[in-house]
C-alpha cells in the first residue's frame, strides 16, 4: 500500500511539473525590465519631494499633514529617538529642550 502512494505521489508530482513548464512559463525578463524602467522615468519626470523643518520644544515633533519624518534630531546630546505614528520624531531622553524634524512628501512638479 505504501508503495503504491509512494508512485502516486511521485507520478502527480510529475504530471504537474511538466504542465508547469509548458504552461507556467515566465515573460521576457527583459521587456519587463523596459516597461518598469519607463514606467520609473515618467513617475520621476512629473514628480519632486517636498520637504520642510519642524522645530519644536520638549521631546516631540510634529510633521504637517501629509508629510512623513525622514529624520529627526534632538537637543541636550540626545541621539536616541524613533518615529511615531508615521508622523512624529520623539526624543527618547530625558529632559530635552527640542526636537526638530525633516518633513517630506512626494508631490507633482508645478507646471
Amino acid at each position: 500500500m505504501k508503495r503504491i502512494v509512494i508512485l502516486l505521489v511521485l507520478s502527480l508530482g510529475a504530471v504537474l511539473s511538466n504542465e508547469c513548464i509548458n504552461e507556467c512559463s515566465l515573460p521576457d525578463p527583459t521587456s519587463e525590465n523596459s516597461v518598469m524602467q519607463s514606467m520609473v522615468e515618467m513617475v520621476l519626470k512629473n514628480a519632486q519631494i517636498v520637504c520642510t523643518d519642524v522645530f519644536q520644544r520638549g521631546d516631540i515633533a510634529t510633521c504637517p499633514e501629509g508629510t512623513t519624518p525622514t529624520s529627526c534630531s534632538c537637543g541636550s546630546g540626545c541621539g536616541s529617538w524613533d518615529v511615531r505614528s508615521d508622523t512624529t520624531c520623539h526624543c527618547q531622553c530625558h529632559r530635552i529642550d527640542w526636537t526638530s524634524a525633516r518633513c517630506c512628501k512626494v508631490a507633482a512638479k508645478k507646471k
